[in-house]
């Protein structure tokens, strides 16, 4: 039975284990926190990667927490509407698609639970060194003793230390896209009902979405800015800098501002792609968006998470321990569909992808090729 180190329990991590387990491997997973993440904005599953969920059991689950968007508003500076719609919001298109729109957290709660009794989970720890052997990967660990794997796997993010260890420095493969997001929770303070508000002020705008049957907001706050400082990428500077661009804001700037302040669930990092030549090396790979990040802006990061676990699984188990051919085979059946959703984000800078565009990215893989 081949062993498997998959780093990062987020969404393509538990979705990659639960296949591989499928597959006959034996999965271990490590996690840098210590549970399963809360907070994140709404995500999508869309095309093909419904299709993944639904073949894991867990379509109607996530049907049943979705969203239940009934339009969205966009307003001017001032906070004054100038155009609605009933049909489609910009966070999930039309809202008759099948697509599916849900928290992050939502999604990740499940995709964990549906894998905790097959898979080792190791939370609150982390990858420290690689080091491939004849016959597997010696890694090291910040907490524990190192242990040895036959393969081991990338799936920790956008800042994926997988990926630095085995391929070099993020500046490498990382492309800036002009902008920050920050998002986090809030009590609903402007009593949305099921209705999404857009707003857009010079060179900075919001959605900000209610959530849990209208008790609570997420907010999703852009910000055009050059790659930031270090010093201004970590921590309170970074949460300061937010405050400060919201706080100048002409419609509900401070509220907005107290709200980041406050917020127990604040994120906030650069928009940006990984664009990467190959995916693996050795017996290592990566997986979503340590090795393919879209960027939020694309609309398709977690569906390509949900159909690359998919993929890569399935083409691990047809190689019988071809390590170097399974890696191969999963580059050429999932690179186009990769290159047309990072198309995504860059088609239309600025505003939403066309539908059409949408339409043909999502669906353009089939799983069982």
């Amino acid at each position: 039975m081949q062993t498997v180190l998959v780093s990062g329990g987020g969404i393509a991590g538990p979705v990659l284990a639960y296949w591989l387990y499928r597959h006959g491997f034996k999965v271990t997973i490590v996690e840098r926190a210590p549970a399963p993440r809360p907070g994140g904005q709404a995500v999508d599953i869309r095309g093909v990667a419904l299709d993944v969920v639904e073949r894991m059991g867990l379509l109607e689950q996530a049907r049943r927490v979705r969203t239940r968007m009934r339009g969205m508003s966009i307003l001017d500076p001032e906070g004054h509407e100038i155009d609605r719609s009933t049909e489609a919001t910009f966070s999930s298109g039309r809202l008759d698609s099948d697509d599916i729109e849900l928290l992050r957290e939502d999604l990740v709660r499940m995709v964990c639970e549906h894998t905790r009794s097959d898979v080792e989970y190791l939370f609150g720890n982390s990858i420290t060194a690689l080091d491939e052997v004849e016959n597997g990967v010696r890694v090291g660990f910040a907490r524990g003793a190192s242990r040895s794997f036959d393969l081991v796997i990338g799936a920790d993010g956008l800042h994926s230390t997988v990926r630095r260890l085995a391929f070099g420095p993020e500046d490498r493969f990382a492309h800036h896209l002009g902008s920050y997001l920050s998002v986090f929770s809030a009590d609903n303070f402007l009593a949305l009902d099921d209705w999404q508000v857009w707003l857009r002020d010079g060179d900075a705008g919001f959605v900000i979405m209610p959530v849990r049957d209208n008790t609570e907001l997420r907010i999703a706050f852009g910000f055009q800015s050059a790659p930031l400082a270090h010093d201004l990428r970590e921590g309170s500077a970074l949460r300061q800098l937010v405050v400060d661009e919201l706080a100048s804001l002409r419609w509900e700037g401070p509220r907005l501002a107290k709200a980041a302040r406050d917020a127990p669930d604040f994120y906030c990092d650069a928009m940006a792609q990984i664009r990467m030549d190959n995916w693996s090396r050795g017996r290592v790979a990566l997986l979503g968006d340590a090795g393919y990040c879209p960027s939020p802006l694309s609309g398709q990061g977690t569906s390509l998470a949900l159909v690359g676990a998919h993929v890569l699984a399935d083409c691990l188990a047809q190689a019988h321990g071809d390590h170097r051919a399974a890696y191969s085979r999963y580059e050429q059946r999932i690179r186009p569909f990769v290159t047309l959703n990072q198309a995504l984000a860059t088609e239309n800078p600025g505003g939403p992808a066309s539908e059409e565009s949408v339409t043909h990215a999502k669906n353009a893989l089939s799983l069982d090729s």
